[in-house]
């Protein structure tokens, strides 16, 4: 059964080993395990580790694929953008829309040309400030705000998706259980774990 829903349009952006992609799979597989159309076009860079990474997320379109809209979010049309890296988080700006919102897990992965002394790495203040001169809302969220459960460091990626499903746009398309749900299929042997780590990430923003 298909339910209809407001669409919401996510853009995924950070690079290689941080699980920017493992984000946007498991959105995918709570929309549709729900009966909500969805589509998923992941892009990655030239490296799997360092190199960009970019998916793009529709949620909530019908005909996606066919005689509906196509799997690509145009600049300035996304509803939430999510990067896990600063830098990477420059190239997210332009596809967040006036009063959408913008998750930054504020990652520092240094590109070779900044460790080479060749380019010079942003600061965050500056990427905050062209989100918010993109008319969007930032969350932001470091790698010390990650707490430990069961004495390991929660997966920050769980965590920056909790904090995304608190985000009015995409809490209106899917519930939190179905997402729970997702999280638990995906590691079945960790996932207590990853639950709280989701649900910490939610409350850290929610309230």
């Amino acid at each position: 059964m298909t339910h209809r829903v407001a669409p919401c349009d996510i853009v995924l952006v950070g690079v290689g080993g941080q699980g920017i992609l493992t984000i946007g799979e498991l959105l995918l597989h709570a929309a549709l395990d729900t009966g909500i159309p969805a589509s998923f076009a992941p892009t990655k860079g030239m490296a799997q580790r360092g190199g960009f990474v970019k998916a793009e997320l529709r949620l909530g379109r019908g005909g996606i694929g066919r005689t509906g809209v196509g799997p690509r979010i145009g600049e300035a049309a996304a509803d939430l953008v999510v990067a896990m890296e600063r830098s990477e988080a420059l190239r997210g700006v332009r596809f967040v829309k006036s009063g959408g919102s913008f998750v930054l897990y504020d990652d520092v992965w240094a590109p070779t040309g900044v460790m080479l002394g060749a380019a010079r790495y942003p600061e965050r203040d500056a990427v905050v400030r062209a989100i918010e001169a993109a008319g969007a809302h930032p969350i932001v969220l470091s790698p010390a705000d990650m707490p430990a459960i069961g004495g390991r460091r929660a997966p920050a990626n769980v965590v920056v998706l909790g904090v995304a499903c608190a985000v009015p746009a995409l809490a209106a398309v899917l519930d939190m259980a179905c997402v729970e749900q997702a999280v638990a299929a995906r590691w079945p042997r960790a996932s207590a774990t990853n639950v709280v780590a989701l649900r910490f990430g939610r409350e850290s923003v929610a309230g």
